[in-house]
């Protein structure tokens, strides 16, 4: 991933603030020179300096039986985005001399992986899994809510993914190659926008000003 300086994360308890915010990863892996990507939340646990990710794939997913395990994974993580115009720029009047582009933040996550059947491992990561996203409801839904036999059948019909984490990249590309002013006009463009992506985007450029 190209990472200019002023767009570099390296706050590990930022990065990891937005795993768990936004834990939906997209898994890849290459193979005697074919990528094939899968999409599944990711459970970051830190069992080592790093840690690992944890999640699951369909058994029936072709991509864990071809994964080679002397090669690495990537899994990329997307938070909040959003396209910015020029129309917001108070230098829009001033020079003109700005274009469109997008901001966001992104975190890509590289290690090994391994595969596991375990019914326990299995079934511990799938309660860890749904505790944590239940966790916002006001009746949150566990496992042991259905039938043991039904949760049984979905157990075996899923592998277990962990990937030990060797690199952590984050990227949060908000504006903070613009100047103050430019900033603060992206924040009232956004905010006039109704939208939660729109919303979203302005508080993280906020968050980027200078204190």
């Amino acid at each position: 991933m190209y990472v200019p300086a002023c767009f570099r994360e390296t706050r590990a308890e930022v990065i990891e603030s937005l795993i768990a915010e936004y834990p939906l990863a997209t898994l890849v892996t290459l193979t005697d020179g074919e990528l094939a990507a899968s999409h599944l939340p990711l459970l970051h646990s830190r069992t080592s300096d790093a840690g690992v990710l944890r999640g699951h794939l369909a058994r029936a997913n072709p991509q864990w039986q071809r994964y080679r395990p002397d090669t690495e994974a990537l899994a990329i993580f997307h938070g909040p985005q959003h396209y910015v115009s020029p129309t917001w720029y108070p230098s829009t009047k001033e020079h003109g001399r700005v274009v469109p582009t997008w901001n966001y933040s992104v975190v890509h996550v590289r290690g090994k992986l391994r595969f596991t059947s375990d019914p326990e491992w299995l079934l511990n990561n799938v309660s860890a899994l749904t505790d944590h996203l239940e966790a916002r409801g006001q009746v949150p839904w566990r496992v042991p809510d259905a039938p043991s036999e039904f949760i049984k059948t979905m157990l075996d019909s899923i592998i277990g993914v962990e990937l030990t984490i060797n690199t952590i990249e984050g990227k949060w590309k908000v504006s903070q190659n613009r100047s103050l002013a430019d900033r603060h006009g992206l924040i009232e463009g956004l905010e006039c926008l109704d939208s939660t992506d729109a919303h979203q985007m302005a508080e993280l450029v906020k968050s980027y000003l200078p204190k």
